[in-house]
């Protein structure tokens, strides 16, 4: 099949080959799986990693990492690989890059990470739909306070969306209904490389990259330098201030008026 179809198929992967110990921890069939992969992606059109298993290595390749887990794009290094990553993927970003090249006959445009742009050129913060409370300086503080009752923002509880790219805030989830900060959940960050090593869940960035909103990963990648946790604090700080200053400018002007009427 392989060399009836050499470089017209597409070969869909899941999870990540172990490669410790002659690639041992993963023998279906009796063999390694790094060997199956490799002999599979030879002659194929591209692999599509489907998942943060397959595209970085996800908890498998969380420190000490045992097994030497591996991420496809580092075992396969003669082929295309489009990373899908997502812990799980969403499935219609899954059949849509299937979808793609199917009907175009060609790989889609990806970033430099090997992702495809109609799908990961956005940060999940772009397009969320709290982001006004972010740039109002309105969180949550804890799970069950008014904040997170009115739907405020959740970075302060640890929601990674400013850091994260993929569709969730748009193609949602379970055919468009939710996706986790809708459902009151921050962003795990489930689809950037480490996610599982980067700090815990529930612990508010200590970086972010200060550029425009709609730069994409390639752009924000290439020209931002990771800076001290003050990024977004900062920004939430002017907010604070700027609204805090809005309201006492309103305050003096109604006792000006009450004054100018007695």
């Amino acid at each position: 099949m392989r060399t009836t179809h050499k470089g017209k198929y597409i070969l869909a992967v899941e999870g990540n080959p172990p490669l410790a110990d002659g690639g041992v921890y993963c023998m279906p069939g009796g063999r390694p799986f790094k060997d199956t992969l490799t002999e599979m992606a030879s002659e194929a059109m591209a692999v599509i990693a489907w998942g943060s298993c397959a595209s970085w290595g996800c908890v498998q390749a969380a420190k000490p990492n045992p097994t030497q887990a591996t991420p496809v794009h580092e075992v396969v290094t003669d082929t295309p690989v489009i990373k899908v990553p997502g812990c799980p993927p969403i499935a219609e970003v899954m059949t849509g890059v299937l979808t793609y090249v199917v009907t175009f006959g060609r790989l889609p445009a990806l970033d430099r990470h090997g992702r495809p742009k109609m799908f990961y050129s956005q940060r999940i913060h772009d397009k969320c739909y709290r982001r006004p409370h972010f740039d109002a300086g309105q969180y949550a503080e804890s799970w069950d306070d008014e904040g997170a009752r009115k739907g405020y923002c959740l970075y302060k509880l640890g929601c990674k969306g400013p850091t994260t790219y993929n569709a969730c805030s748009t193609v949602r989830w379970n055919e468009g209904v939710s996706f986790p900060i809708q459902s009151g959940h921050g962003c795990l960050g489930c689809s950037e490389q480490d996610f599982w090593d980067k700090g815990p869940f529930y612990s508010r960035l200590s970086t972010l990259d200060p550029l425009p909103v709609e730069g994409d990963a390639d752009t924000l990648g290439l020209t931002a330098a990771a800076v001290t946790g003050g990024a977004i604090a900062a920004h939430a700080g002017v907010s604070i201030i700027k609204t805090a200053r809005d309201k006492k400018d309103a305050a003096d002007a109604r006792a000006a008026h009450e004054q100018d009427k007695s």
